[in-house]
C-alpha cells in the first residue's frame, strides 16, 4: 500500500483548494452550465505542496480499489490531467508495489504530424487504465478521454478525481468504471 496519508494530508489539500481554487458567485462553466461554484484546481496544483498532496491522495484512492497487477497506467485529458499523472507517478515510484505504473495523456485531437496519435506517453494497446481529473462536473472531459483510450485499445477501469462537483459526472462515467473523488461539493464549503 502506498505511504498512507494522514487525515491531515486531506485536510491540508482541502485548505489549499479553499484558499486558492474555490470561488462562490455566478459562473459559466466549460459545459455552458451556470453555477454558483467555480473551482480552478490548476492554481492549487501548481503549488508544490498542493501537487504533492494531490498525487499522494490520488494514488491512495487508486490503491483502495485496485491491486497493482490489475492496472497498467494512469492518464487523462491534456492539459488538466498532465500534472496529476506526473504527481501520481512520482508517488508510485516511491512505492515498490506501484513502481511499474505508467502514464499517458490524451490530446483533444490527433497531431497532424509524427505518429498522429491522440493517446501519448507510455500507453500500450491492451492497457487497463485509470483516468485522472482535477474537477468533474458533467464527466464530458473524462468521457472524451475514455473514448480515445478505448479506440487506442485500452480498457478504462475507473475515473479518479480531486473534486466531484456532484452535478451528474458520476452517472455519466458509470460506463467508464465509475467515479471516485477525494472531495465532493459539500466538502468545499468553508468552515463557519
Amino acid at each position: 500500500m502506498p505511504t498512507a496519508s494522514s487525515p491531515a494530508d486531506r485536510d491540508r489539500l482541502r485548505a489549499l483548494l479553499l484558499e486558492h481554487s474555490v470561488r462562490w458567485g455566478e459562473f459559466t462553466l466549460a459545459s455552458g452550465k451556470k453555477s454558483d461554484l467555480y473551482i480552478d484546481a490548476r492554481v492549487t496544483l501548481m503549488l508544490p505542496e498542493g501537487l504533492s498532496l494531490a498525487g499522494k491522495l490520488l494514488l491512495e484512492q487508486i490503491d483502495a480499489t485496485f491491486q497493482p497487477a490489475d492496472l497498467d497506467a494512469v492518464g487523462g485529458m491534456a492539459v488538466g490531467a498532465v500534472p496529476l499523472v506526473s504527481a501520481c507517478l512520482v508517488h508510485a515510484a516511491a512505492d515498490s508495489r506501484w513502481r511499474g505504473l505508467r502514464g499517458f495523456f490524451v490530446r483533444k485531437e490527433a497531431k497532424g504530424h509524427g505518429l498522429g496519435k491522440r493517446v501519448e506517453g507510455a500507453f500500450r494497446a491492451g492497457d487497463r487504465v485509470v483516468l485522472l481529473e482535477d474537477v468533474v462536473t458533467s464527466g464530458g472531459s473524462s468521457k472524451l478521454a475514455a473514448d480515445a483510450v478505448q479506440e487506442a485499445g485500452g480498457q478504462v477501469r475507473r475515473v479518479v478525481a480531486i473534486v466531484d462537483r456532484d452535478e451528474g459526472g458520476a452517472a455519466a462515467l458509470a460506463g467508464a468504471g465509475g467515479l471516485s473523488a477525494i472531495f465532493r461539493r459539500a466538502d468545499l464549503v468553508a468552515p463557519s
